[in-house]
């Protein structure tokens, strides 16, 4: 397959006079270069070069190439008149299907990949890549049907009634060479304005090749400078859907919107407050953002597919708005109880893609080549961790909406966060430097490993991370949560402080028959309603396997001091702490004046016992 690359732009906003756009340096090559050698790496070695403005710096600089095992053509347009018309003149020249390339755009694609779903549909006239951006609602936009057969086209800008998929033009093209039909000679005319609007007057098939793989235009210095340092920290190439990718699964209703009982109607949905900077977040970094979500709707014909799919339009649309947008989106229409008035039948059946079960997270791994190690989930309710689970990727659970209560599964997710943003800040800023830390601080091999901090302070997540390092490594570990063995709120009195509330004798008694290789009974600790239940599991110590100490205090007592090989002391900024503080007790109900007496308590009855602690440390963690 022949390249074609358009490169007769001019840069007017940098004032450049002496070089074409397409000859602008990044980082140490001109955009035309990476482009030339993005092509030669899918072994599409014949290239030709539509330059105007300044064409013949690009003919010096390159020449033919065939050293370089590739073989450049040139035209230099005396008139420019449009992208088709320019690519017209090579219609003698381009009898089979052909690649076009816009020479402003830096992109690491796999085209090996596109030329596979071109081929497939043959039949169309031409293939289109698109892709989602933080700014939809100034670009160029296609809409398609499920089949990715091109509907419409919406060019910018968009009248404020439009809802309408984030599927932006990306000006990436195989075309067929029957499209030179549609160009007249000699008239001025852009593929996107005049030419394809035009074949779907004609009724005929054009497609959209959807990727998030890496493809950027270069319209001012500061989109150059986000180019160049993604070239260098290597994001570009790792997009390439030749590379394994990471990904979050988001839940829609609860998650990404508010909970609405059999959501149906598009004035219905609306976007929660924190869901766009949480999608930004996401959409900055290497994560994909990916929508599964149940919708049974469907099949109790409480809601068509066509209305769903506005509703999805809907929220695309109020999200891109604030410069976010989801990846894609995965749903299912199915639901296995029947006898609902105007069910549709074939959809009632026990399929494979109702969460907790995995289709939807398996067809996401198999179209985006997904990493399940690197690959998270989030989630209100209990089906969204045991989908997690049953996925084998990292849960987290977010304090909205259900905040796990809706009680079908019993499972415990990885870490639980207030919400989506709270939830997208640890997965982009944290989980990666802190599971790094851990593979440092298990150089010196330690067997007791105590892990203490003031509680909101983020203890549990990191300690949670360390445990997931090690079952990573194939590492044997055993894991003691100190909460289990904290009081009963109804058997604790106002002048009790933290180490009596934790009964330090107790623990210390325990430990020692721990160690003796007799088995402890084990209480499990309800954090939401602070009750214990008691003696509900046997624990034996094991002493060829890494024993995890968990606890505010675990510093603080002499005895587990003394026995840990390696202490770990959590910090936190107060204020953040602070803040953490009172959103949880939030969610446990207790009121405002609650909360501001437990907090002015905990200061006093705590804070100075636990902080003392970090003296006794063999390293300090400082969580955000």
């Amino acid at each position: 397959m022949k390249v074609v690359i358009i490169a007769g732009g001019k840069w007017t906003r940098l004032w450049l006079t002496d070089i074409p756009k397409p000859m602008v340096q990044v980082s140490g090559k001109p955009i035309l270069q990476w482009q030339i050698e993005l092509a030669k790496r899918y072994g599409l070695d014949e290239i030709i070069i539509l330059s105007g403005h300044l064409g013949n710096v690009i003919v010096d600089y390159f020449g033919d190439w065939s050293k370089f095992g590739v073989h450049i053509q040139h035209m230099i347009e005396e008139l420019p008149l449009g992208t088709a018309w320019a690519v017209k003149q090579l219609e003698s020249l381009l009898t089979e299907r052909f690649f076009v390339f816009y020479g402003d755009t830096i992109m690491d694609i796999d085209l090996q990949k596109m030329m596979d779903f071109d081929s497939i549909y043959a039949e169309s006239l031409w293939t289109l890549l698109v892709h989602p951006n933080n700014h939809p609602h100034d670009s160029d936009l296609v809409e398609s049907d499920r089949q990715w057969l091109i509907k419409a086209f919406h060019s910018k800008p968009h009248p404020a009634w439009l809802y309408y998929h984030n599927l932006v033009n990306a000006a990436l093209y195989i075309l067929d060479p029957r499209i030179f039909s549609y160009i007249e000679s000699n008239v001025s005319s852009d593929f996107w304005k005049h030419i394809f609007p035009k074949i779907l007057q004609d009724h005929k098939t054009l497609r959209a090749y959807k990727t998030h793989e890496y493809i950027k235009d270069m319209w001012t210095l500061e989109r150059l400078q986000q180019v160049e340092y993604d070239i260098l920290s290597w994001k570009v190439a790792r997009l390439n859907m030749q590379n394994k990718q990471k990904a979050v699964f988001i839940d829609r209703d609860g998650v990404i919107n508010e909970e609405v009982d059999n959501l149906s109607h598009i004035d219905d949905l609306h976007i929660l407050p924190w869901t766009t900077e949480g999608l930004k977040i996401i959409n900055k970094s290497e994560y994909l953002s990916l929508l599964v979500t149940n919708q049974p709707m469907i099949a109790k014909w409480f809601l068509k597919e066509a209305e769903l799919d506005e509703i999805h339009k809907k929220l695309e649309s109020e999200i891109g708005k604030s410069w976010a947008y989801i990846d894609d989106i995965y749903y299912c229409p199915h639901h296995p109880d029947k006898w609902f008035e105007g069910e549709i039948h074939e959809l009632k059946i026990d399929c494979d893609c109702r969460k907790p079960k995995t289709w939807m997270i398996d067809q996401a791994l198999q179209e985006y080549n997904i990493d399940i190690a690197q690959s998270f989930i989030i989630g209100d309710s209990t089906t969204d961790i045991q989908t997690g689970k049953n996925a084998w990727i990292k849960t987290i659970l977010v304090r909205t909406w259900y905040a796990g209560d809706d009680g079908k599964y019993n499972v415990v997710p990885d870490f639980v966060f207030k919400d989506l943003l709270e939830a997208s800040t640890f997965i982009v800023d944290d989980y990666d430097r802190l599971y790094k830390e851990v593979e440092g601080l298990l150089i010196k091999k330690p067997k007791i490993i105590s892990i203490a901090g003031l509680s909101r302070s983020g203890k549990s997540t990191f300690t949670r991370i360390f445990s997931l390092y090690l079952h990573d490594h194939s590492v044997p570990f055993q894991y003691l949560n100190l909460d289990n063995r904290l009081l009963p709120r109804d058997q604790r009195s106002p002048t009790m402080t933290v180490r009596e509330r934790y009964q330090y004798d107790n623990i210390s008694k325990d430990f020692e028959t721990l160690l003796t290789g007799k088995p402890i009974k084990i209480n499990t600790y309800d954090v939401k309603n602070r009750t214990v239940k008691l003696f509900t599991t046997d624990f034996v110590y094991d002493p060829t396997s890494i024993l995890i100490i968990d606890g505010v205090v675990s510093l603080d007592i002499p005895y587990l001091r003394n026995i840990s090989d390696f202490k770990i002391y959590c910090d936190i900024d107060e204020d953040v702490r602070k803040n953490r503080f009172e959103e949880f007790y939030i969610y446990k109900w207790l009121s405002d004046s609650e909360i501001t007496d437990l907090y002015q308590t905990r200061q006093q009855d705590e804070y100075h016992f636990i902080t003392q602690t970090k003296q006794y440390s063999d390293c300090i963690i400082y969580l955000n």
